[in-house]
């Protein structure tokens, strides 16, 4: 089984200003996980962004801040450690909205919700920190709510590798996928004819 762009969306999990300085490998994870949502913005997958308590922990990191700006990503602050319990799933997975009238005479931008774009994506590729805590339990409510979660493993990190791998291990235990950026980047494209290849592939060389 292999991703699909067009199934997929991309939620970042807490990639903050005081805490990614403690992350191990931090700048690693922290440009993976710029690569990941450049990389959504090329191909038209939606993307979500949450953040942990932002008045102790900070905005999002610079430059991923800004490619979430470009693309018009609303980072959401939470104070559960899981996005989930904060309702998460339910934006990933909106209601249908009902149209009334006769569509065809309805103008473009109402024949079509907002929400159109994320309805019917249930697989979500996942990458955030800290990997044991944040990541971890977001990932695990969102398994519960019948997502497909994939997780991308270097662009995820915690403060130390042995928490980061022990969250990994029970993540994969529990049904999740365990991908890097570079799987992530060639499933989504699947062939080197797609229009996005070189851009992709400049993101990743």
């Amino acid at each position: 089984m292999l991703l699909e762009a067009e199934d997929s969306q991309l939620v970042l999990v807490d990639y903050q200003s005081l805490l990614m300085p403690a992350i191990f490998d931090g700048p690693g994870v922290l440009a993976n996980a710029v690569r990941l949502a450049t990389m959504a913005q090329l191909l038209a997958v939606p993307v979500w962004a949450s953040a942990q308590n932002p008045d102790k922990l900070g905005p999002f990191m610079q430059p991923l801040q800004a490619v979430l700006d470009a693309a018009g990503v609303k980072v959401m602050p939470k104070m559960h450690f899981s996005a989930a319990a904060e309702g998460l799933g339910e934006a990933l997975r909106p209601p249908a909205r009902k149209v009334g009238g006769n569509a065809r005479s309805l103008p473009k931008h109402l024949q079509k919700p907002a929400v159109a774009e994320a309805e019917g994506r249930s697989t979500l590729v996942i990458a955030g920190c800290e990997a044991h805590i944040c990541l971890m339990q977001t990932a695990l409510d969102l398994l519960e709510e019948e997502f497909d979660v994939w997780v991308v493993t270097d662009a995820c990190g915690s403060r130390s590798e042995r928490n980061r791998d022990a969250a990994f291990d029970r993540l994969a235990g529990n049904g999740a996928e365990l991908v890097t950026t570079e799987m992530v980047a060639f499933e989504w494209l699947r062939s080197a004819e797609h229009p996005a290849f070189k851009a992709v592939q400049a993101l990743i060389k």
